[in-house]
């Protein structure tokens, strides 16, 4: 791990990353040595640091940390994460203090084959995302509600639950982006009011036909298609959710194949 270019598994108690979820970080695939979209991923985390008013270090540094960290991880996943820093004690932030950036790695996960030939089950969470349009869209540090969800259950054939708001509607999944197909036509959760906005969905978005717009779970049900999408698991379709079930994953394949090619 790297804390600000050094080596260390350490950082100060009084950092406002760990007193109050104050930063922002992605998430990056490291496959043969190559970072994937990580020039992409850097603007997605530049747009949320200025979000989040908290500078964010520059491109041409954080890839020279980067490339040093290729050289040792092959195959791995790296998390690059921006705090504001080190700050005296109280909420409001300091306009003296110093940004600290933390590169973390570990291993790539391991997931089922079948996942992707055959789809998942997946359930619907219990806890509802509160509705915050000011951090709306922003992989903030703050992410108990994905943390509670996600405790809810442990059965290992369920590996991912999908989010509701407080008016009901979906948003996403616990760690990923949902998309449907609707008569034909594809269709993604507006995340203007909360959610994570990730760099796949953000993909998918760029070179295809999406409407973005509210999505209740009776469409959802009702769906041809309904899969999953984030920079570690790729695509994954839901072959059964809710008592709902899908046996053709067309469109999923396609958007996996496009996902590929770039």
């Amino acid at each position: 791990m790297l804390v600000n270019g050094v080596t260390s598994d350490s950082i100060s108690i009084r950092d406002r990353g760990l007193l109050y979820g104050d930063g922002v970080f992605r998430t990056v695939c490291v496959r043969r040595g190559i970072a994937q979209h990580w020039a992409l991923h850097y603007q997605k985390l530049h747009h949320d640091c200025i979000s989040l008013v908290i500078p964010c270090p520059d491109f041409a540094l954080l890839t020279a940390e980067l490339e040093l960290l290729l050289t040792q991880h092959r195959d791995a996943v790296f998390k690059i994460i921006v705090t504001r820093g080190v700050g005296a004690r109280g909420y409001a932030p300091s306009s003296t203090a110093q940004t600290t950036h933390i590169w973390d790695v570990a291993p790539l996960p391991v997931y089922p084959k079948h996942y992707v030939a055959l789809g998942i089950e997946a359930r619907f969470c219990d806890l509802r995302l509160g509705c915050q349009p000011r951090l709306a869209g922003i992989k903030h540090l703050n992410r108990l509600e994905n943390v509670m969800a996600a405790a809810e259950w442990q059965d290992a054939n369920i590996p991912e639950g999908l989010l509701l708001d407080v008016e009901e509607h979906v948003i996403e999944g616990t760690r990923s982006n949902v998309f449907l197909v609707i008569n034909q036509r594809l269709v993604t959760p507006d995340l203007s009011r909360c959610g994570v906005a990730g760099l796949q969905r953000d993909r998918i978005l760029a070179h295809t036909p999406v409407e973005v717009r509210r999505v209740t779970v009776e469409a959802l049900l009702r769906a041809e298609e309904v899969f999953l999408v984030n920079s570690l698991i790729g695509v994954w379709s839901i072959r059964a959710l809710a008592g709902r079930r899908w046996d053709d994953f067309p469109v999923a394949k396609m958007m996996r194949d496009m996902l590929a090619k770039e």
